[in-house]
């Protein structure tokens, strides 16, 4: 046996025959059949709600085939050949947003180092202390995605960005056989994408067969092999990237794209202040993720702020919403909040979206009980939607293109319908004001266009804004405000730059 082929006899192959998958009595794939071998590196596309995700969880092993159709899923490794995944699932890596969101629904917040150990050990959770030699190992691992900083942090207290690279070293230690990687660069800036492709660029050395899935060009890379697409639940087009066929990665221009002056709305100076921040910090489990901020949001506003994965963008929108509070010292006043007045009152006339939020919903959860939430700034109902309430979340369900999803439950949804029924939910009572973490992250093309189109249409209709994105194309045509973040610091905070 050659170099190649021993190399080759210790990844997985995996093949799919005429399989099919059902969800809450849906039928989510169907006829699937691919041949997946070692040494192939796969870019799995298509909408949202296409199956990408189940497809993936498919070969993971982490749900079941439909029985009936006469379709079959066979694994093999080594020589030996595996009907199910019982046999193998400990050789399988994955990376994806639902995984990741574990930690935040669980609250697992131990050190990074603890959640890379896992790893090592193939456990969920940190069982015994790290050794001295796993560290040099996890060490090895983070230099090879260029994040020895984040060591010693306590994941929960990371970007989102942030917990997507840590949950890839995670996978790396895992040793696969084969890596599943589901969105991977959603959330991530453009030095963190490049330190995923670092990493991807070495694994494409080895046979080490992976598949990865994405909504962007860009974010295909130029050393993927073979491309597959799939549409309402079926491959469409499997085919080999060789020459003038290959699709190679761009690096995204992260510098904002200059907008058509006539559109940029002045900022107002007299309109009455909604929120003021004076010399305003924000600490969590000790480090300082927000320092000395001083700002004030008026009627009508729309604030862009944007940074690094680390800088604090995402502390700073749940400062605002209230879900962390501000170090003596500094202050912040929110219009109409006055002593004794509940901050429950102030989120009522708030719109929120956030990954962090996405997370916390209960799997079983029926879609109208999520959306009907954004009424009370709940998570869950307490009590039974009365007739007025239901008619509500019909209206933002058709306004959000998701009227068809109001009788699924929240696990049967694709990370894009997900999204979509968040904008529902924050759209629902009719917000005095958005604040929009990353909002169309994960998101198609087509659906970005769609909730884009609702975003500027609140803000024209003069719905105060505040958003974070990372991509230069999805920064609101009508922005009157930038806050530049850099370690929690703002490098700038003012009118919009031209």
């Amino acid at each position: 046996m050659h170099g190649r082929q021993r190399s080759s006899a210790r990844f997985i192959e995996i093949e799919l025959n005429h399989v099919r998958l059902q969800l809450g009595g849906r039928s989510v794939l169907r006829g699937i059949n691919w041949h997946i071998t070692p040494g192939q590196r796969w870019v799995l596309v298509g909408a949202n709600g296409a199956g990408k995700t189940q497809l993936l969880k498919l070969l993971a092993g982490d749900v079941w085939p439909a029985p009936a159709g006469g379709g079959w899923r066979r694994y093999r490794l080594g020589g030996d050949s595996f009907d199910d995944p019982y046999g193998i699932r400990d050789e399988l890596g994955y990376v994806g947003a639902e995984r990741q969101d574990r930690y935040e629904h669980y609250e697992w917040n131990y050190r990074v180092d603890g959640v890379i150990a896992t790893g090592l050990h193939r456990t969920d959770i940190p069982l015994a202390p790290v050794s001295v030699d796993d560290r040099r190992l996890i060490a090895g691992l983070l230099s090879q995605l260029r994040i020895e900083a984040l060591a010693r942090r306590r994941f929960l207290t990371l970007s989102y960005g942030e917990r997507r690279l840590v949950l890839l070293a995670r996978a790396l230690a895992w040793r696969p056989k084969l890596l599943l990687l589901d969105e991977p660069f959603t959330g991530l800036d453009s030095h963190n994408r490049e330190r995923v492709m670092h990493g991807l660029r070495r694994l494409s050395r080895t046979a080490l067969p992976w598949v990865l899935s994405t909504h962007r060009l860009e974010d295909v890379p130029a050393f993927a092999t073979h491309i597959c697409r799939i549409e309402a639940g079926r491959i469409t087009s499997k085919r080999r990237l060789t020459g003038r066929r290959r699709i190679a990665g761009r690096r995204p221009r992260m510098v904002r794209a200059k907008s058509d002056s006539r559109r940029l709305r002045q900022p107002s100076v007299s309109a009455a202040a909604l929120i003021s921040l004076r010399r305003a910090s924000v600490w969590r489990e000790g480090r300082a993720v927000l320092r000395d901020l001083s700002l004030q949001v008026r009627r009508s506003d729309c604030w862009l702020v944007h940074g690094e994965n680390g800088s604090g963008k995402s502390s700073f929108l749940q400062m605002l919403y209230g879900d962390l509070g501000v170090a003596r010292g500094g202050s912040i006043v929110r219009a109409g909040l006055e002593p004794g007045v509940p901050l429950h009152t102030f989120k009522r006339q708030l719109g929120f979206i956030a990954p962090e939020l996405q997370a916390i919903y209960p799997r079983y959860l029926p879609v109208a009980d999520v959306v009907a939430s954004g009424l009370h700034a709940s998570v869950g109902l307490n009590e039974n939607s009365g007739s007025s309430e239901r008619r509500r979340v019909a209206r933002a369900l058709r306004r959000v293109g998701a009227a068809a999803l109001a009788a699924r439950t929240w696990r049967t949804l694709s990370y894009g319908q997900q999204r979509r029924v968040l904008f529902a939910r924050a759209l629902v009572h009719e917000p005095d004001i958005l604040l929009l973490d990353e909002p169309y992250a994960g998101l198609d093309a087509r659906t970005r266009q769609a909730l884009r189109a609702l975003v500027e249409q609140a803000i024209a209709a003069g719905v105060t804004t505040i958003m974070t994105t990372h991509h230069s194309d999805e920064w609101p045509a009508l922005v009157t405000h930038e806050l530049e973040l850099a370690r929690g610091r703002a490098l700038y905070c003012g009118p919009v730059r031209a």
